[in-house]
């Protein structure tokens, strides 16, 4: 009698998930897990050291402002340098500062300013980090399941966030806010040491000619794709609403009209659970007009701030935020599957840069006037402003020809190791419409 092998039944790896993709989404896993509950502890830090609301926002855009300053350079780096050597200095960077962070508060003499400047040095880390991780990712898949590895990658991270938030609030209970954050810093540690051991053996050297001229190159990348600047901007406007709706108006109405914190916890956990159905929807689901498809899917988005104008109840209210998480997934496995597909892979973190640039510009504007709108017009005029401004700036996307032309290829090498090339056409082969097509087992 033949006795099976142990290795008949370990589980296969898939094809499209490689060395270096593997090492990436297990160190996204960890960082997840460690920044979610990090970024409760940063918040509950301020207020036991005798902070306010104001110190709060305060410590918040310490992080946000050298985010932004410092992500155009940081994508031009990360096409300068190899991008696993930038990805483990950033981490490095952010370990350090968050076990800073964790000693001075977990020693009773933290001081706001103190909390600030380690804020701002995590933010700096994240502008550096961020563009060469995107990139990194984007070079590390090929073919036509370069969509499923995005999915499976957004669904690890996404459950991460939402294990970690969960995991962070219940251990700031059991432990206070200084060891979350040390928790954070260990995790940079050990995503670090994952990261360390990435093959960037494969990947062309890339040559540079400047900073300026690096910018200069993706700029023009950039700017020469219609349905690449469109969207771009679009959501610069999109995350802006999402930010002072989630940051600010949701947790005011949450405590005036639905009942106070839990009602609004319950909430956003219904949005985690959406983005996590999302991404496993899109391992299956391959719709050939990519763009199309996922801008459609940001229509969604408006209706968070809508039901909170009203406001629906709370069973309503969390049915809302499901759909918008969900449609959220789509339109994000569908855009990386784009850049994968249409940006040459040494150009990469620099568009990467762009795009990070533009999601997170106006975040810090839009939560800063989020008090001046409420006063000047009243907030369910600001809230409904806020959907309007959702669904004016995804319906100018759809006029876009290139956003709702662009195919996704089947029978090309991808764009990322190759010249940019025009959007695919519409191929006039009745029959080929946008829907879910036959996936192959492995």
């Amino acid at each position: 009698m033949t006795i099976p092998s142990a290795s008949r039944h370990r589980p296969r790896r898939p094809d499209w998930a490689g060395r270096n993709y593997t090492l990436l989404t297990a160190a996204a896993v960890v960082t997840g897990l460690g920044n979610a509950g990090a970024l409760i502890a940063a918040a509950f830090a301020v207020l036991e050291a005798g902070g306010d609301s104001g110190d709060v926002g305060l410590v918040a855009a310490a992080r946000t402002i050298p985010l932004v300053v410092f992500l155009l350079i940081g994508g031009a780096v990360a096409d300068r340098l190899p991008r696993h050597r930038v990805m483990v200095a950033a981490n490095t960077l952010n370990c350090l500062s968050q076990a800073a962070f964790a000693v001075l508060v977990l020693s009773g003499e933290a001081r706001l300013w103190q909390m600030a400047v380690l804020a701002a040095l995590g933010g700096t880390g994240q502008a550096f980090f961020s563009p060469a991780a995107e990139g990194m990712l984007l070079s590390s898949v090929e073919g036509e399941q370069a969509g499923r590895a995005f999915a499976v990658f957004r669904m690890g991270m996404n459950g991460s966030q939402i294990g970690g938030a969960a995991l962070g609030g219940a251990l700031i209970v059991a432990f206070g806010p200084g060891w979350v954050l040390a928790v954070d810093a260990a995790a940079f540690a050990l995503a670090g040491a994952l990261r360390a051991f990435l093959d960037v053996g494969p990947v062309a050297r890339r040559e540079s000619g400047g900073m300026l001229r690096d910018l200069r190159e993706g700029w023009q990348e950039v700017a020469g794709r219609a349905w690449l600047w469109s969207i771009v901007v679009q959501f610069s406007v999109v995350n802006a609403m999402v930010a002072a709706v989630e940051a600010v108006y949701g947790p005011l109405v949450a405590e005036e009209h639905l009942g106070g914190a839990r009602p609004w916890g319950l909430a956003l956990a219904a949005y985690g659970v959406g983005t996590v159905l999302g991404g496993l929807l899109m391992t299956r689901w391959k719709p050939r007009r990519l763009l199309l498809v996922g801008t459609v899917c940001v229509f969604p988005f408006a209706l968070p701030s809508a039901a909170l104008a009203v406001p629906l109840p709370v069973p309503a209210l969390c049915a809302v935020m499901f759909v918008g998480g969900l449609s959220i997934e789509v339109f994000g496995v569908s855009w990386m599957t784009a850049l994968h597909q249409e940006i040459p892979e040494d150009k990469l973190s620099r568009v990467s840069a762009y795009d990070w640039f533009g999601s997170v510009s106006m975040v810090p504007l839009a939560t800063a006037l989020t008090g001046p709108a409420e006063s000047a017009f009243g907030r369910t005029a600001a809230l409904w402003g806020c959907s309007a401004l959702i669904l004016l700036l995804t319906l100018a996307v759809l006029t876009v020809p290139e956003v709702r032309q662009l195919r996704r290829r089947t029978d090309a090498p991808a764009a990322t190791h190759a010249e940019p090339a025009e959007p695919a056409a519409e191929s006039g082969v009745p029959g080929q419409a946008d829907g879910p097509e036959p996936v192959s087992q492995y």
